[in-house]
């Protein structure tokens, strides 16, 4: 028997089925969510991703700008861009998709963001706000979407010893938060690159959240028989069994074999976090019309 689901897609449609009222509400006041994105250049998977968020704001009904800009795009562009965007009372949400061109100071235009209008959840005021356990705001959108999916599953995070690969300000760290956070409460170790023997750390884990993009980098000898897994990773690697490419994750397909419960690589985290930006983006309409 394999590992049990964890299926972000089902999930993920469960999200947007509770946003659905929420959006109907705020029209009912004369308002609508407005997500503007954009996109500096032209990288190809920026493009998918972008697609997908579009698709999702159709589905749901929250109006969708897009603004592309030429990688050639001057940082004062892209900063000018964002004041607009800022200053702009009819957009409730503003997202800088990664990954900006190289040489292009990302944290500075994340900073520029209003912490308001942050759905990404990345900036410092929203950082700051779940380092001190308040869990009321802008959410980091794929962390807050591996949650949302592991309390769908009921599964029982308390005590649970969970290691968490990657220390990144847009997954590891806010992840290693949430996870520790009160409600939550599992005992969390950080792993990454300077730490030394990860598999011991990894076979010791009850949760294995790996978000390292390295493809199959955890084994599956190291996980321990019922650990849960959710595996952040969505990698490209060439394979000669079927002359050309496929998407695999940071862990080992293998690891399905040992596993409790594991994401699937595509259908898994993906979803969830498409999910948890619409979430994020009609909280910061429910914000803004109530302030």
């Amino acid at each position: 028997m394999g590992a049990n689901r964890l299926d972000g897609k089902v999930c993920a449609a469960k999200v947007e089925s509770s946003l659905s009222s929420r959006i109907r509400d705020l029209a009912e006041r004369g308002s609508s969510p407005h997500l503007a994105v954009v996109i500096v250049g032209d990288d190809p998977a920026s493009h998918v991703y972008v697609r997908s968020k579009e698709r999702a704001c159709e589905r749901l009904g929250i109006r969708s700008t897009r603004i592309d800009l030429p990688a050639a795009a001057s940082f004062d562009k892209v900063l000018a861009t964002v004041e607009s965007l800022n200053q702009d009372p009819d957009v409730d949400g503003i997202l800088v998709q990664s990954p900006l061109p190289r040489g292009m100071d990302e944290l500075a235009i994340t900073d520029h963001i209003l912490p308001e209008k942050d759905v990404d959840g990345f900036h410092p005021v929203n950082l700051g706000r779940l380092v001190q356990g308040r869990l009321d705001g802008l959410l980091p959108c794929t962390p807050a979407g591996v949650m949302y999916l592991l309390k769908f599953a009921e599964l029982d995070l308390t005590g649970l010893k969970a290691v968490v690969l990657g220390r990144s300000r847009i997954v590891g760290m806010p992840m290693a938060l949430l996870l520790a956070a009160k409600g939550a409460d599992a005992t969390v170790t950080v792993v990454h690159s300077r730490t030394t023997d990860i598999e011991s750390h990894c076979r010791g884990a009850d949760l294995i959240v790996a978000a390292v993009g390295r493809p199959e980098m955890v084994k599956a000898a190291w996980v321990k028989t019922g650990a849960i897994i959710v595996d952040v990773g969505i990698n490209r690697v060439e394979d000669s069994s079927v002359k050309g490419y496929r998407l695999c994750g940071d862990v080992e397909e293998d690891a399905n074999s040992v596993a409790s419960y594991m994401t699937p690589v595509p259908g898994g985290v993906g979803p969830m976090t498409i999910a948890m930006l619409m979430s994020n983006t009609v909280r910061a309409a429910e914000m803004r019309k109530t302030s």
